[in-house]
């Protein structure tokens, strides 16, 4: 499991690789609070390689997503696989989230 921070232009580019589960969610965030506290206010989180996310990952993705837009950011997330996505659609975090099909549709919207 990994976190790759990089900037596109404007955007902080947060890569996740592998699983997002609660031995390393704490990481994530704090990566992203770190990149907010710098100054940074728009994300993109993109999950092309990851396969799963447990109910922590998720709960981390809805905190960050609170304290982004509350430091008037925004954050999008890009490329779920089918499982990722039935899981947003379920617990209808798809309906809180911004979820764009890949990094391209999302960087165009940020």
């Amino acid at each position: 499991m990994s976190f790759a921070i990089k900037k596109q232009g404007a955007v902080c580019i947060v890569d996740v690789e592998g699983q997002l589960i609660v031995g390393n969610r704490q990481e994530l965030k704090q990566k992203v609070l770190d990149e907010l506290e710098r100054g940074e206010r728009k994300f993109l989180v993109d999950f092309s390689q990851t396969g799963y996310i447990d109910s922590s990952g998720l709960g981390v993705l809805v905190s960050l997503s609170k304290k982004i837009r509350e430091a008037g950011g925004e954050l999008r997330l890009a490329n779920l696989n089918d499982d990722l996505k039935t899981l947003f659609e379920l617990t209808k975090l798809d309906t809180l989230f911004q979820i764009s099909v890949n990094r391209d549709d999302a960087l165009k919207t940020l």
